[in-house]
C-alpha cells in the first residue's frame, strides 16, 4: 500500500447522513473479485442516470470539488459489510473520509485498504462543510503521525483517535502480512531464545 504522512487537500463535500455501503457501491457491481476498477462506479446511483449520461447536480460531477479527501455526514459505512465500498473510495482516488461517526466494520476495511476514517466532533463537522460552503478551494490538512486535522490556513484543528497497529501499518504502507514480515528479526531472535526453546522442547 502507499504509506501515509499527511495530506493537505481540498476536499469533496458530501453532508449526507447514514450513507450505506449499498449506496457507496451497488449490489449489482460486486461481481469482480480484483480491486481495480471500481472507483467509477462510486455513488453510481447518486452521480449517474440510468442512461449513463452524469447528473449534474452530484458533487463528484461538479467540477468545483475534487481532491483526496471525503467529507460525508453522520454514519458513514452502515448496512452491509462488503469490503467493495472501501475498494471504491480507494479506486476513486480518496486517501481520507472524515464524518462525525463510522459503522465498525467500513472503519476496519477501510483502514486494511490504506484509507484513513478520520472521526471528528458534529462541531467540526459543521465547521468543514461551512467553510467549503464559503470557499470549494479550502484544504483540509490531515497529520496521521501527530493525530489531527486542521481547516487549513486557520487555527480550526480537532485530534482523532486511531488504532496504533493500523496507525503503524498506514504510516509505513503495510498490510497485515507486511507487518508481520517487517517483524522477522524479533520473530527470529524470539525463536532462538531460552524461553522459547524450554517452552517447545
Amino acid at each position: 500500500m502507499e504509506k501515509f504522512t499527511t495530506i493537505q487537500s481540498t476536499i469533496v463535500p458530501l453532508p449526507i447522513e447514514d450513507v450505506d455501503t449499498d449506496q457507496i457501491i451497488p449490489a449489482r457491481f460486486l461481481k469482480a473479485t480484483t480491486k481495480e476498477g471500481f472507483g467509477q462506479n462510486l455513488f453510481r446511483d447518486w452521480r449517474y442516470n440510468e442512461d449513463n449520461t452524469p447528473k449534474a447536480d452530484f458533487v463528484m460531477n461538479d467540477p468545483r470539488y475534487s481532491g483526496k479527501v471525503l467529507v460525508a455526514g453522520k454514519n458513514f459505512g452502515c448496512g452491509s459489510s462488503r469490503e467493495h465500498a472501501a475498494w471504491a473510495i480507494g479506486d476513486a482516488g480518496f486517501r481520507v473520509v472524515v464524518s462525525s461517526f463510522f459503522a465498525d466494520i467500513f472503519r476496519g476495511n477501510a483502514l486494511n485498504n490504506g484509507i484513513l476514517p478520520v472521526q471528528v466532533s458534529d462541531a467540526f463537522l459543521a465547521e468543514i462543510f461551512s467553510a467549503v460552503n464559503a470557499n470549494n478551494k479550502m484544504e483540509l490538512i490531515v497529520d496521521l503521525q501527530n493525530q489531527f486535522i486542521q481547516i487549513a490556513g486557520t487555527e480550526k484543528k480537532e485530534s482523532f483517535a486511531i488504532n496504533e497497529y493500523k496507525k503503524t501499518c498506514l504510516i509505513n504502507g503495510y498490510d497485515d502480512i507486511d507487518y508481520v514480515l517487517s517483524q522477522k528479526d524479533k520473530i527470529e531472535a524470539y525463536e532462538k531464545s531460552s524461553k522459547y526453546l524450554s517452552f517447545v522442547s
